[in-house]
C-alpha cells in the first residue's frame, strides 16, 4: 500500500508537454506512478479534482538564509508551492565567517539579515548546523563574502596570496555541497573584482562541475556589457552561468528589454550553458547604502557613515547623482520611488518614501537620504520602482526565462514579519501562475509551470526532482488555477498567496487544505562531483 494518492487533478508534469488528467501515487519520498483512474491503494487520498497537479515550484533565487534559521517554516514560499529555495545569492552567504573578520561580517550583512545571529563557522559547519525546513534548500557561497574574507572592504585588486586564499575558501565550500559560487559586481567589495578574478574562480567551479550564479555589475545604465561579462565567464570556461534577476533600471533605459533578451538567446544559441531569471514586479530591493555611488563604501560600514556627515562628501554624491543616477539603478523620477522597507533602528518609518520623510524634516532629499543612513546605522533596507512594467511583462513572458523571487521566506507573525518588505516574497509564483497567466495572458499554464519547475531544474542539473514521473522526488503542490494569486501589497505585504491547497515535500504533506501541517521535510541538497 503507498503513502499517498492524489486523486483526480489534472497533471501538469513540469515537462512543458500539455497535461492531462490522471492520479499521482507517492510511497517512500517518492512518485511510484501516474495514471488515469488508478485501481493502487494508499493509506490516504488526496481528492484534486477541478485542480492542477504539478511539481513542487522552485524558486532559483533567494536570500532565505537570512530567514530559515529564524522560520523553518518556510511559510510565505511554501504556501505558493514553492519546495525547493536556491539561497547564497548575490555574493551574500552567511559563510565562511573567519574570527578575524567577523565584526565587518556583520556590519556587511545588517541590512540582509536583521535578527539573524552571525557566528564564526567554516562552510561545512555551517550547512551541517542549518536547521531542517520545511522546503528543501540549495546552499551558495558568495564571492562577496569571500572577498570580505580576504581582502576586506578595500577598492582594490586582490593579491596573488588572497586570491589562492579566495580559491581556497571556494573548494573548501564546494567539498561541503555548495551547488556553486554567486556574485554581486554591483556593490562593494564584488564591485572591485576584475573579469580575470572571476574567471579563475569560475575556473575552480569548473574542475568541480560546480556552477556560478551573478547579479551582473550593472542593470541600469551599462546593463548589456554587463549581461555580455557575465556570458563571457560562460565562453571562458564552460561554468553554468545563472543571470539573476534579469531587469533594465533607470528611466533612460525603459524600454531595452528586447535587446537584453536578445543578448542571452544569442549566447543560448551558440551553445554557451546560460540561463536567466526574473521576478514579475517593477519595484526592487536592496540595502539603502547601496544606491549610492561606490566610493562611499570604501572601507567598511564605520567610515561610511563618518562619510556621510560631511558636506563636501554630499556635495560630491550630489554631483555623482545628478550625472549618472543611482548605483546599478539609473536614474528615477524623485526619492519618492524609494520607500523604506526594514530600518532595525528606525522602525516606525517602515513603508515611507524617503522623498516623505525629507518634506517632513523640511530638508534636501539627499541630506534627508543621509541623515537616514547614518540614524540606523546604515542598516536600512529599501524598496525602488525602477523599471518598467511593459519591461518586466516583456521578459516574464519569455519561456525561457526562469523563476526566482530573489526574496526571502517570511511569515505573517515572528521573527520574519517585521517591517514593509517587498510583496514579493509572499507572491512571486502565485503572480506568474495568477496574474501573468490567467489576468495578462502573457503565457500559457503549461509553459508557466515548466519555467518554474521542470526548466528550473535542468537549469540547476537536477534530474530528480521539478518533474512529476515515477523515480523523481515527490515534491507535488496541487493549486486551483481559477483562485491562484497574491495578496501581498507594498502597503500590506505580510499576506498569503491564495489558491494552493496542498503541498507536498519528499512524500511528506507540509500544506494540507490550504493550511501549514507544521512539517519540517526539507532537505539539503548538495551538488555531486
Amino acid at each position: 500500500m503507498d503513502d499517498l494518492l492524489i486523486r483526480g487533478g489534472h497533471v501538469i508534469d513540469g515537462t512543458g508537454t500539455p497535461g492531462r488528467d490522471a492520479d499521482v501515487s507517492i510511497d517512500a519520498g517518492r512518485i511510484v506512478a501516474i495514471e488515469p483512474r488508478s485501481s493502487r491503494s494508499a493509506h490516504r487520498a488526496i481528492d484534486a479534482r477541478g485542480q492542477i497537479v504539478a511539481p513542487g515550484l522552485i524558486d532559483i533565487h533567494t536570500h532565505s538564509d537570512f530567514t530559515l534559521p529564524l522560520n523553518p517554516r518556510a511559510e510565505s514560499k511554501i504556501r505558493q508551492g514553492v519546495t525547493l529555495e536556491v539561497v547564497g545569492n548575490c555574493g551574500f552567504s552567511a559563510a565562511p565567517a573567519l574570527p578575524e573578520r567577523m565584526t565587518m561580517h556583520r556590519e556587511y550583512l545588517a541590512p540582509s539579515a536583521p535578527g539573524l545571529e552571525l557566528t564564526q563557522t567554516t562552510f561545512a559547519e555551517y550547512v551541517a548546523a542549518f536547521p531542517a525546513t520545511s522546503v528543501n534548500v540549495i546552499f551558495q557561497v558568495g564571492h562577496n563574502t569571500l572577498r570580505l574574507m580576504t581582502a576586506g572592504m578595500e577598492s582594490r585588486p586582490v593579491t596573488r596570496e588572497e586570491l589562492a586564499t579566495m580559491e581556497r575558501l571556494l573548494e573548501e565550500a564546494l567539498a561541503a555541497g555548495a551547488w556553486g559560487l554567486s556574485s554581486g559586481l554591483f556593490t562593494a567589495p564584488g564591485c572591485d573584482a576584475d573579469s580575470a578574478e572571476i574567471v579563475a574562480l569560475a575556473r575552480v567551479l569548473r574542475r568541480h562541475g560546480a556552477a556560478y550564479s551573478s547579479h551582473v555589475r550593472d542593470e541600469a545604465n551599462r546593463g548589456a556589457e554587463a549581461v555580455r561579462e557575465a556570458i563571457a565567464v560562460a565562453e571562458a570556461t564552460g561554468v553554468h552561468v545563472q543571470i539573476a534577476h534579469l531587469k533594465l533600471s533607470g528611466v533612460d533605459n525603459w524600454g531595452g528589454a528586447g535587446r537584453l533578451l536578445h543578448e542571452i538567446e544569442e549566447a543560448r544559441r551558440r551553445g554557451l550553458p546560460v540561463d536567466c531569471d526574473a521576478y514579475p514586479y517593477d519595484t526592487a530591493t536592496n540595502p539603502l547604502r547601496n544606491l549610492l555611488p561606490r566610493w562611499v563604501v570604501e572601507g567598511g560600514i564605520p567610515p561610511m557613515l563618518a562619510r556621510l556627515g560631511r558636506a563636501e562628501v554630499r556635495d560630491r554624491l550630489r554631483a555623482d547623482i545628478a550625472r549618472d543616477g543611482l548605483n546599478n539603478f539609473g536614474r528615477i523620477p524623485s526619492w519618492d520611488v524609494v520607500r523604506v522597507a526594514i530600518a532595525p533602528n528606525l522602525p516606525q518609518e517602515a513603508g515611507r518614501t524617503l522623498g516623505e520623510i525629507a518634506r517632513r524634516r523640511s530638508v534636501d532629499p539627499l541630506d534627508g537620504v543621509c541623515d537616514f543612513l547614518v540614524a540606523d546605522r546604515g542598516e536600512t533596507r529599501i524598496l525602488i520602482t525602477s523599471m518598467s512594467e511593459k519591461d518586466v511583462w516583456e521578459i516574464t513572458g519569455a519561456p525561457w526565462v526562469l523563476v526566482g523571487s530573489d526574496a526571502n521566506a517570511l511569515a505573517t507573525s515572528g521573527a520574519t514579519s517585521r517591517g514593509k518588505p517587498h510583496p514579493r516574497s509572499y507572491g512571486t509564483h502565485a503572480r506568474l501562475l495568477g496574474t501573468c497567466v490567467r489576468d495578462l495572458g502573457l503565457l500559457t499554464l503549461t509553459a508557466a509551470v515548466h519555467k518554474t519547475t521542470g526548466a528550473s531544474a535542468a537549469a540547476l542539473g537536477l534530474d530528480d526532482r521539478g518533474v512529476l514521473r515515477a523515480g523523481a522526488w515527490a515534491d507535488v503542490a496541487v493549486f486551483d488555477p481559477a483562485r491562484i494569486s497574491d495578496l501581498a501589497t507594498y502597503d500590506d505585504p505580510h499576506q498569503y498567496a491564495l489558491g494552493v491547497s496542498t503541498v507536498v515535500v519528499n512524500g511528506e504533506v507540509v500544506v494540507d487544505g490550504g493550511d501549514h501541517t507544521g512539517a519540517l521535510p526539507g532537505r539539503k541538497l548538495r551538488r555531486r562531483n
